[in-house]
C-alpha cells in the first residue's frame, strides 16, 4: 500500500508548525493516496521515523518521502536522505522513494510578485525590493535566490537587491541596518512559513520603522495556492519518476 510522508523544516514558533500543518493538511486532501502522514526534521514531533513507523503500521509498503522545502540545499541533499538510509535499515523491505524541493518556477515567483503588492500595489516611491533567503553554504542556493531576484526586478521594473538570514553574506540584519534613510526598500522573504525568522524580520523591521526608515515587510510565501499546487504536482511527480530510490548500505 503507497503511502506519502512530507518532511518539514520544524520551528520552535507553534504558530510556525500549526501553519505547515494546516497547509499539509489541505494538500493531503488533493493527493490520491491510501495512507499520508506528516512530520518534521527537526525540533517539532513526530520526528522521521516516527512518521515513517505510522506509515508501516497502517500497512504501507512503499512510501515516497516529500521534503517540504523551497530550494535544493542541505536539508534536501544530506540531513533527510541520512534519515532515511536508517528508516531503511530499520525496515529493510520497505520501498522508499524521494521526491524533489519546489526549486526554482514561475508560479512561486508569481507568489512572490503578489506578496510584494500586498505592501505597495502599485510599487509607489520606486522602491528597491530586498529579497531575503534563508541560506545556506550549497552554492546552489545563491545561484537560486539570484536568479529569482533577476526574474522580480524584470517582472517590476524596479531594484531588486538580495540578502540572507544565516550561513552566507550578505546578511539581512546588515544591510538593512546600513539602508539610506532617504530610500523606500520593501523586504520579500523567501521562506514558507512563519516562525523564529520571520519574527525575527518583523521585530527589525518595526524597530526601524520606529527610527523613521521608509521600510515594509511582506508576509510569507504561505499558503498561496500557487504554492499548494506546486507541492501536490511534486508529490504526483514522485509517483511517476521519483529522482532518488533509497537503499540500505552494509
Amino acid at each position: 500500500m503507497q503511502g506519502v510522508l512530507y518532511v518539514s523544516h520544524g520551528t520552535r514558533y507553534e504558530k510556525g508548525k500549526q501553519e505547515a500543518v494546516d497547509f499539509l493538511t489541505n494538500v493531503r486532501s488533493s493527493v490520491n493516496a491510501p495512507l499520508q502522514e506528516i512530520c518534521f526534521l527537526e525540533i517539532c514531533e513526530p520526528d522521521v521515523q516516527e512518521g515513517v513507523r505510522r506509515l508501516v503500521e497502517a500497512g504501507a509498503s512503499a512510501i515516497t518521502v516529500i521534503p517540504v522545502l523551497l530550494l535544493t540545499a542541505g536539508h534536501a541533499l544530506n540531513d533527510i536522505p541520512i534519515e532515511l538510509k536508517n528508516v531503511k535499515h530499520t525496515y529493510p523491505w520497505l520501498e522508499i522513494t524521494y521526491g524533489e524541493p519546489l526549486g526554482v518556477q514561475d508560479r512561486l515567483i508569481d507568489v512572490l510578485e503578489d506578496r510584494i503588492r500586498e505592501v505597495s500595489p502599485q510599487l509607489e516611491d520606486d522602491p528597491t525590493i530586498l529579497l531575503v533567503g534563508r541560506g545556506s553554504y550549497d552554492p546552489a542556493t545563491r545561484r537560486d535566490i539570484e536568479t529569482i531576484a533577476g526574474s522580480v526586478e524584470n517582472r517590476l521594473s524596479t531594484k531588486v537587491e538580495t540578502a540572507y538570514l544565516a550561513a552566507i553574506e550578505p546578511k539581512f540584519n546588515d544591510v538593512i541596518e546600513a539602508w539610506p534613510r532617504n530610500s523606500k526598500v520593501i523586504v520579500a522573504p523567501y521562506l514558507w512559513f512563519d516562525g523564529l525568522l520571520i519574527q525575527s524580520m518583523k521585530k527589525k523591521v518595526h524597530d526601524l520603522q520606529e527610527a523613521g526608515v521608509d521600510v515594509d515587510l511582506c508576509r510569507q510565501l504561505g499558503d498561496h495556492r500557487n504554492i499548494v499546487n506546486a507541492l501536490i504536482d511534486r508529490v504526483h511527480e514522485s509517483f511517476e519518476c521519483p529522482f532518488v530510490v533509497i537503499e540500505a548500505k552494509n
